[in-house]
């Protein structure tokens, strides 16, 4: 199916409770909800995390929040509405984010996921991301996490530089 004609941004104050409620409902599902409006404003605040918004004729269907450190940017949430997803929306999101993590000098991009989430393991193996170990009770003290990683730095004859 063609791409649609989605417009990638820096989401707006505006965005708070549309990009919480997405959270909520794609990512949270069942461990209660922390992304709340007012969290995900004071990341739109910060002026070390990126929040990008994925627009269709105006309406939100994807965000992704990923905030900077020294060397190593960390994917929070990445999120795209269920009706729209499998059509390189998700991966425009973490290119965008990428780009903007090799502008910024970033040697790592990080990120945990359910170890239940078997599509989400899927997507970011198919960013070049590669398992970095476990997180037992991770999320809520209920549910593992799957620690992965993304080496950004060039490598020469398979050494990291």
């Amino acid at each position: 199916m063609p791409a649609p004609p989605v417009k990638l941004g820096l989401a707006s104050i505006d965005d708070a409770l549309a990009i919480a409620e997405m959270s909520r409902d794609l990512i949270e599902t069942g461990l209660g909800w922390t992304w709340t409006p007012a969290r995900v404003a004071r990341e739109i605040r910060d002026r070390e995390t990126i929040v990008l918004a994925a627009r269709l004729r105006g309406l939100l269907i994807g965000f992704a929040i990923a905030g900077f450190g020294d060397e190593v940017a960390h994917l929070s949430l990445l999120a795209v509405r269920r009706e729209w997803q499998r059509r390189n929306i998700g991966r425009r999101l973490f290119e965008w984010l990428k780009a903007s993590a090799l502008t910024a000098g970033m040697a790592e991009i990080r990120v945990e996921l359910r170890a239940i989430n078997r599509g989400a393991r899927q997507f970011y193996r198919a960013l070049g991301f590669e398992e970095a170990g476990w997180s037992p009770g991770y999320y809520r003290g209920r549910e593992t996490a799957l620690r992965m990683r993304l080496n950004l730095r060039p490598t020469a004859l398979g050494y990291r530089i």
